[in-house]
């Protein structure tokens, strides 16, 4: 029924699938994963399953969609697609709010323009956990596929989120206080959202990149320091900006510049939304933060606040956010999820609480907000460096390290070491706690790109780069059976 070829193109990572458009994701290739998609809902034993399907503006993103839809839709599950782009935490609120099954986003997130694919989301509003992206991958292959639309229904996603927000925005706060952000939307799903958003509520942004580009406009639509330029020409073009503020190609992830088109670092960005949520927004409830995010975050803990850390990777943030009561989650690649909203991270919504964080300080520009942060919280000196690794033996690094451990990373002692597994249940993460304050690295494996990552903290830049540099040579030097 299927040939070899076709199977070997379909590799689920933690909550979906990414593959490169043609060769791996591709018509037939979302129409079997669509038919396992359903098999798996009716494994549920549900009534009436329903599912929501949104797209970002990649290559054929629509399309996949409407193919996707069309799968379910003859395998007699009621179908809920969008009747336009969408970032993808417009999409799982939609599945939260209308009590739904199931949502899918067609998207590729942060990837390069070649790619697509598909993230799972579950009735909660968040992704799919481990287990249950596994069981969808135990169906692929099982059954044919056939389409049919007499169970799809067009929808606006994006009224009842814009509702909700404005219930958790101040924005009399922000009107009043007359700062003037300048958004890049980086041509991906984030369409020009945010400053729509602060438009009805009569307060002045400007935007660029907003209108949806398959090819981003030729930037890798991650919104880091590299890929930011054009934001950080325009800010430094004109003194009127206040702060300027980027999300990712599906917008459930954000970066923050200075007005003089300076880069303000994520884990910076983390400790100060988390202070401004906690302690000023009065938000309660524990943190929940991955293993690369500064251990500064621990300063937030007390008697009441514990501070979570969780391995890489939002899923098992979401975890936290169902299971306890959590006031915010974060990523140090710039995602942010938050109690009253759904578990899931949201870029639109944390450049929002961004924005309403410099509206509260009384500054008018972030340069003077975080002037004064720094005083408070000290400098962080971290940097992380994404090593591409296309060596078959890449997954078989960390195994094979955690297996012999060093006792010191250049001139530090090695105190702790914590070992993270993947979905597939190998060692994919490895972080070492070092001796000094705050002094760790952390190394990981990626599942779905050829690169291995090396995160550090430490307490000057210099000893950033010599342990960042220790954890290289350690991979290179480790051999594997």
């Amino acid at each position: 029924m299927y040939n070899s070829k076709s199977q070997q193109k379909i590799i689920f990572g933690t909550d979906g699938w990414r593959g490169l458009i043609n060769f791996e994701v591709n018509l037939e290739t979302i129409s079997v994963v669509a038919r396992a998609f359903a098999d798996y809902l009716f494994s549920k034993e549900l009534q009436n399953p329903e599912v929501a399907i949104s797209y970002d503006g990649r290559t054929n993103s629509k399309d996949f969609a409407e193919k996707f839809s069309q799968v379910l839709s003859a395998n007699k599950i009621n179908v809920f697609l969008s009747n336009q782009i969408t970032p993808t935490p417009v999409l799982s609120f939609y599945v939260k709010q209308n009590s739904l099954d199931a949502g899918v986003m067609i998207t590729a997130s942060h990837n390069p323009p070649q790619y697509n694919g598909i993230k799972f989301k579950a009735n909660y509003g968040g992704p799919f956990l481990t287990d249950e992206t596994k069981k969808v991958e135990q169906f692929l292959f099982l059954h044919s596929y056939s389409f049919d639309n007499s169970r799809i229904q067009m929808v606006d996603m994006f009224q009842p989120y814009i509702n909700h927000i404005s219930k958790l925005i101040d924005f009399d706060l922000i009107r009043q206080s007359k700062i003037f952000p300048l958004i890049d939307s980086m041509g991906g799903a984030g369409n020009g959202l945010i400053q729509l958003i602060l438009e009805q509520n009569g307060i002045k942004s400007e935007s660029i990149f907003s209108i949806p580009d398959e090819n981003f406009y030729d930037r890798l639509p991650e919104p880091i320091e590299k890929n930011l330029k054009p934001l950080s020409e325009k800010l430094k073009s004109s003194n009127q900006y206040s702060i300027g503020l980027a999300t990712d190609g599906d917008a459930d992830r954000c970066g923050v510049m200075l007005e003089n088109g300076e880069w303000l670092n994520t884990q910076e960005t983390i400790l100060y939304l988390i202070d401004y949520i906690v302690n000023k927004r009065k938000f309660d409830g524990h943190i929940v933060k991955t293993s690369s995010v500064t251990d500064k975050v621990f300063k937030f803990q007390t008697e009441q606040r514990k501070v979570f850390d969780v391995q890489v990777g939002f899923k098992y943030i979401s975890e936290k956010m169902i299971s306890e009561n959590i006031a915010i989650g974060t990523e140090e690649s710039g995602g942010f999820g938050f109690k009253f909203h759904i578990p899931e991270r949201d870029g639109i919504l944390s450049s929002l609480f961004i924005i309403e964080m410099l509206a509260s300080s009384g500054y008018q520009k972030l340069t003077d907000f975080v002037t004064n942060k720094r005083k408070e919280f000290g400098n962080i000196f971290y940097d992380r460096i994404d090593l591409d690794f296309e060596r078959p033996d890449r997954l078989k690094k960390l195994p094979a390290i955690s297996n012999n451990l060093p006792e010191r990373i250049y001139n530090f002692k090695i105190e702790k070491v914590e070992t993270y597994k993947s979905s597939r249940n190998e060692v994919n993460g490895i972080k070492f706690y070092l001796s000094g304050e705050n002094h760790w690295l952390l190394i990981r494996a990626s599942e779905t790109e050829p690169l291995i990552r090396f995160y550090a903290e430490a307490s000057s830049s210099e000893e950033v780069k010599e342990i960042l540099q220790a954890g290289i040579e350690l991979v290179e030097n480790t051999k594997t059976n």
